[in-house]
């Protein structure tokens, strides 16, 4: 896989996805369903789209052994009032929780948007996430008063 290395967290590294390979296809078929139960395992094609995109950014984490064990997508856009971002789909694998590849993932995705000259950076998160949540509020994030919306067109 070509991408460059960036944060770390121990024996944890986060890189920038430039160019989706079957390792980087395979990790995601494995990761997507862990983060949801309903969404289909994107195709190699959708996750070239991503990392094409000028809007957002594929991150993965590994570890000590190279695996690729977490990813998160950062999308970057600008609006009348700035330059905003948002983290989604932040998923690390069951075996590889806890051992500083969310953190190293969300504090790699905070430093690019603080590059780009992101005024705000949000995300969202079940309430029943309970150690994603802690996560987040350990890194800075602070919880919102604010209805979330979302339209569908299946509905």
């Amino acid at each position: 896989m070509s991408a460059r290395p960036s944060s770390q967290s121990e024996a944890i590294t986060v890189e920038e996805v430039i160019v989706v390979d079957p390792e980087v296809h395979a990790a995601m078929a494995a990761l997507v369903p862990q983060l949801s139960s309903s969404a289909p395992v994107p195709t190699a094609y959708e996750l070239e789209t991503i990392v094409d995109s000028p809007a957002t950014t594929l991150f993965v984490a590994r570890d000590a052994q190279r695996r690729i064990v977490g990813s998160l997508t950062l999308a970057i856009f600008r609006v009348p009032t700035g330059v905003r971002a948002w983290i989604e789909d932040v998923v690390v694998s069951e075996e590889a929780r806890g051992r500083g590849a969310g953190t190293a993932l969300v504090r790699r995705a905070l430093e690019w948007a603080e590059h780009a000259g992101a005024r705000t950076v949000d995300l969202t998160s079940r309430p029943d996430r309970v150690e994603a949540n802690r996560l987040y509020r350990s890194l800075g994030f602070v919880e919102r008063r604010t209805n979330v919306y979302r339209h569908s067109p299946d509905a």
